[in-house]
């Protein structure tokens, strides 16, 4: 069974949860806010599917070649509403054409944020826009599996840390499967970002009815969060002025786990990795608008098969991958 000693250990995947045949793992969370798995004695069976399904365990160590690329979505509305340059939607539009399921993290309504899954391409603007915040998984990992099972298409994105706890939870590899990680800066601790939500909307006398981590409107690279409240006023500062993503860009507040990240590789089990693409003005400044360019690792066959298909609806070059990770310091 679970017998977890250090946090570091742990990336609150929840594998271990969607596996327990008895349900005698619940997430909790600690002081922080973060989730941690906990077991029920009087219910565990001692099977160890627990800790036969955890990725941090059993590291999986990646053999392959990624090619990396710059590319933005040539719909410039749906670039502008993306952290980046919009690649995710692109994909996940050819995976619905095909009756898939997608898979991302979206806000609740008290803005804390968990992974849920959509079938429909007009409802695919929960998944756009970083969310700054460990999501949590629930039981996405379980209802993945079902639909794989099914025959239907399904695309799962998240942290390269939960896209390893899918995979090791699915125990096998599925050719309707796929998988969309990002370069992860770290998640910050759910019960900061939930006082900071509180913190805002008290200072402005209203809830917040929108937010959202990276406003274009001063330009990409000084991207701003912004909330909404519902007196119709306004909360909006660059990422250099606002309190939370000062802390979170200073590591201040993450996860015991990210910092001693083991999935942090340019090796990765997904088969598409998506990324800001800063330092695209010294590698092709002919990219370079200032409205938000992705940075792609296709990290197998079935990633450059995917690219290829939706490479007429977005602007894409091939780059050095060496070059271009080396201006980003989460890669």
């Amino acid at each position: 069974m679970i017998n977890l000693k250090n946090k570091q250990d742990c990336t609150g995947c929840h594998a271990c949860y969607n596996v327990c045949p008895t349900q005698s793992i619940v997430m909790e969370k600690d002081v922080e806010g973060f989730l941690y798995p906990e077991v029920d004695f009087n219910t565990c069976i001692d099977c160890d599917l627990c800790e036969q399904v955890c990725p941090v365990l059993h590291l999986k160590q990646i053999n392959n070649n990624p090619i990396a690329y710059a590319c933005y979505n040539a719909d410039e509305k749906i670039r502008l509403e993306s952290s980046s340059g919009g690649v995710f939607t692109l994909i996940a539009e050819q995976v619905i054409n095909n009756n898939g399921v997608v898979f991302g993290a979206a806000f609740e309504d008290d803005f804390s944020v968990i992974h849920s899954y959509v079938t429909e391409k007009d409802k695919l603007w929960a998944f756009r826009g970083s969310k700054y915040v460990q999501s949590e998984i629930g039981l996405t990992y379980c209802q993945a599996k079902e639909f794989l099972q099914q025959g239907r298409q399904v695309l799962f994105s998240g942290t390269p840390c939960q896209i390893g706890g899918l995979k090791s939870f699915l125990g096998q590899d599925y050719d309707n499967l796929f998988c969309i990680d990002i370069v992860c800066h770290g998640v910050p601790s759910p019960k900061v970002w939930q006082k900071y939500v509180s913190y805002r909307e008290n200072y402005a006398g209203a809830p917040a009815r929108r937010i959202a981590f990276r406003r274009k409107d001063e330009g990409w690279k000084r991207y701003s969060v912004s909330f909404l409240f519902k007196n119709d006023t306004e909360y909006r500062q660059t990422l250099h002025q606002d309190l939370y993503m000062r802390a979170f860009l200073k590591d201040v507040c993450l996860r015991p786990s990210c910092y001693a990240c083991r999935f942090k590789s340019l090796h990765r089990q997904s088969y598409i990795t998506l990324a800001d693409f800063w330092g695209i003005q010294r590698v092709l400044p002919e990219m370079d608008d200032d409205k938000g360019t992705s940075l792609i690792f296709t990290n197998s066959d079935k990633g450059r098969l995917m690219l290829e298909q939706i490479r007429e609806w977005m602007v894409c070059n091939e780059v050095d991958i060496n070059e271009a990770v080396s201006y980003n310091s989460a890669a």
